[in-house]
């Protein structure tokens, strides 16, 4: 039943025609009357009890429920609020002397130049300049700089910070004396959302007690945001086919999940998938799309402004490539009209060399390689 409401005037005039009916005589109901004032304190009663049971009614529905009210609808279900994902990237550390060798320290901490974001060094035992045992990464006598990976120290999407961003140490590191990013920090989400909440709630709910691919792909969704995953089935690993195998390529923007991460999809993926299957759970296979292009500016803008918006747009672009999504070659001239207003023209634009779309193999994702921007 749908609760009709009323405003002040309408509830005041229809308590009015009430009392005047029921009256064998003429009431005096004209504006400062003490019978119009007893109407219209009742009205504000009223209003006051109409807007209580509008919250309530808003409150006990999920689709008109928001913050805390939707969080306590999904907890009757064990279904919980996906929270807020950190930034990664890449720092450089480098100096003017190559003399010595110098070390960088696990945990140790960089910022923007405004100190308004901060990122801290993580273990990476991929790089060839990590070391274990020391728990750190060498700079080693003779070179002049190393990259680093390093993650947001506050988990949200203010730590998706452009290229060039950082560049101060949160404490002195010897031997070390400039520091920045090469990169963009990418794949910071802010806490998820009520709209996106009540989606991934209608999703869980069709999946229940279902293995399907859609319930698999609601089991790794559930894990953490910003998550693209690609089900292949009846395909091993190598592309081959073999019924009854599927493989879920899983990445997390980077190109690179981790391995606690491709562990924690494996088990998720083993509660849901049909009995007498076999699954294998992988990252993907990174294909690097390079790019170059050439921008005409307005008179009096600056060029360099709009060269570090259009690079700025395009690697934020590619790095929120879903597993085997494509990356349009006609795209990159529009993501470049769209970052900056002082952009007059486009030119020379290539992909990989070329002018054809960039569609990523079996398990492939498509990731920025080199940028030239001019």
């Amino acid at each position: 039943m749908q609760l009709s409401l009323q405003n002040f005037s309408a509830l005041v005039e229809g308590m009015a025609a009430s009392v005047q009916g029921a009256a064998q005589n003429f009431l005096d109901l004209t504006v400062g009357s003490v019978l119009r004032a007893v109407l219209e304190a009742n009205a504000s009663v009223a209003l006051w009890m109409q807007w209580l049971i509008v919250q309530v009614l808003s409150a006990t529905r999920l689709s008109t429920s928001s913050g805390a009210d939707v969080d306590s609808f999904g907890a009757d279900f064990s279904f919980v609020r996906l929270p807020a994902v950190s930034a990664t990237g890449t720092v450089a550390f480098s100096r003017f002397t190559a003399n010595l060798a110098a070390f960088i320290p696990v945990g140790t901490v960089v910022s923007t130049a405004d100190n308004t974001q901060s990122f801290m060094v993580v273990a990476d035992p991929t790089n060839t300049a990590y070391n274990q045992a020391s728990n750190g990464f060498t700079l080693a006598a003779g070179l002049t700089s190393v990259n680093v990976t390093a993650v947001a120290l506050v988990p949200g999407a203010a730590g998706n910070v452009q290229r060039g961003a950082v560049s101060l140490l949160g404490s002195a590191v010897a031997g070390v004396d400039m520091v920045t990013n090469p990169g963009a920090f990418a794949g910071g989400q802010d806490a998820e959302s009520d709209t996106a909440y009540k989606t991934r709630f209608g999703t869980y709910l069709s999946s229940l007690s279902k293995a399907t691919n859609g319930a698999i792909g609601s089991a790794v969704a559930a894990i953490q945001q910003g998550l693209s995953y690609q089900i292949s089935e009846n395909v091993a690993q190598n592309g081959a086919t073999q019924m009854g195998h599927f493989v879920v390529t899983v990445d997390d923007g980077s190109g690179h999940p981790p391995a606690s991460l491709i562990s924690t999809v494996s088990q998720a993926v083993d509660a849901t998938r049909p009995v007498g299957t076999s699954f294998i759970v992988q990252g993907p296979v990174v294909e690097l799309a390079v790019i170059s292009m050439t921008l005409t500016t307005a008179a009096g803008t600056s060029h360099s402004a709009a060269v570090a918006a259009v690079t700025a747009a395009i690697e934020t672009y590619i790095a929120g490539l879903a597993v085997g999504a494509m990356l349009g070659y006609t795209k990159l001239a529009q993501l470049a009209y769209e970052a900056s207003s002082s952009v007059t023209n486009v030119s020379a634009v290539l992909l990989n060399g070329g002018t054809s779309d960039m569609v990523p193999g079996l398990f492939g994702v498509v990731r920025s390689g080199t940028l030239t921007v001019v």
